[in-house]
């Protein structure tokens, strides 16, 4: 418990609770709806988080009577029931400490993801749709749903880039952990000579932030239309409705090919470049800040963050957290909640 009590500040969630209900009834705070639901959003999360906390601590309290009349009275039945309570806590307390790792201001959000091979031809094509797939299946798991936005297939074999959406309850903050630079080294099967091959691929995870205050002016987004690849249907294969938008101030790019119709895909689009500058503009503030202080922050870009061998041996190790598991099969079929868990577990600011 020492260590959820460190990271939960109970008191000062109160205290936001509190000035959250007063800023609520305040003259003329319905007119601006954007804010007004975003104020309500912080106080029904930071509101279920107290009242998550304080039944575990009710139901540690009753554990610990059940426990003590366990040892007065040594009774079988009282035994079975320490044992069921002792369950049940531990299923809350862990349910609740992964709301408390994902209370993020954007956790909640819809996460776009894009996959990248590094250099190296069909290899690092390979792997990038393995991460591809390796996501995919985490996703279903999750039951978030899934929305393949851009997709380019790779000359001989894998993509050269997919770009997808995953919407759901914390979406954003569990996919967060996967961006990255990822490693992978295995005997090649494109290679005939059978040589063991070092390939990358990079993830990149942004949320979708749709009520972004933030003007691009039109001078500043060039637009290039051309023709839907990949899986969407008869329709979008035949017109030129994909949609490539490029901020040209800062190079970042955002596709989509979903849609119907080349305005739906423009919007996405739009949305999707909206988030990453933005994004790119929370992270310049936070190199100033650094350099200001003198502190690291958490925010970090283009880092190898996990390396898969298979060859001369086999383990999965994320280089931000130590974590390692044997079972590298299992780690690339979408069996990847134990990075996520302890990624969060490390790098919550809550």
């Amino acid at each position: 418990m020492t260590n959820l009590e460190v990271r939960f500040d109970t008191d000062s969630k109160k205290a936001l609770i509190e000035k959250l209900n007063l800023k609520t009834m305040e003259p003329g705070f319905w007119d601006d709806r954007k804010n007004s639901q975003k104020v309500f959003n912080e106080l029904n999360q930071n509101k279920t988080l107290v009242k998550g906390y304080e039944n575990i601590e009710k139901k540690l309290l009753s554990i610990e009577d059940t426990y003590q009349l366990v040892k007065d009275e040594n009774d079988a039945e009282l035994l079975e029931l320490l044992q069921m309570e002792y369950e049940e806590l531990a299923n809350d307390f862990s349910d609740f400490e992964i709301k408390v790792l994902l209370s993020g201001e954007y956790d909640n959000n819809t996460a776009i993801v894009e996959i990248h091979p590094g250099a190296g031809g069909t290899e690092s094509h390979d792997f990038a749709a393995m991460l591809y797939r390796m996501l995919s299946r985490y996703v279903e798991r999750k039951g978030f749903k899934m929305t393949v936005l851009d997709y380019l297939a790779g000359d001989e074999a894998g993509i050269k880039s997919v770009t997808f959406s995953v919407s759901g309850d914390l979406a954003y903050g569990y996919l967060k952990s996967e961006k990255g630079v990822h490693r992978l080294v295995r005997i090649s099967p494109f290679d005939s000579s059978g040589r063991r091959h070092t390939s990358f691929a990079a993830v990149s995870v942004t949320p979708e932030i749709k009520d972004v205050e933030l003007d691009i002016p039109d001078s500043d987004i060039q637009m290039e239309t051309h023709r839907a690849t990949g899986a969407g249907g008869q329709h979008i294969n035949k017109t030129d409705s994909a949609v490539r938008l490029i901020h040209t101030p800062t190079g970042i790019v955002a596709a989509s090919q979903s849609g119907r119709s080349q305005h739906a895909n423009r919007d996405q689009a739009l949305t999707m470049l909206k988030s990453r500058v933005f994004e790119m503009m929370v992270q310049e503030q936070a190199k100033q800040l650094d350099e200001i202080t003198g502190v690291k922050s958490a925010i970090e870009w283009g880092s190898q963050i996990r390396s898969y061998v298979m060859h001369p041996y086999t383990l999965v190790k994320d280089t931000r957290t130590n974590y390692e598991e044997g079972n590298v099969e299992a780690v690339l079929d979408g069996k990847i909640e134990n990075f996520v868990y302890e990624y969060l577990s490390q790098n919550s600011n809550t």
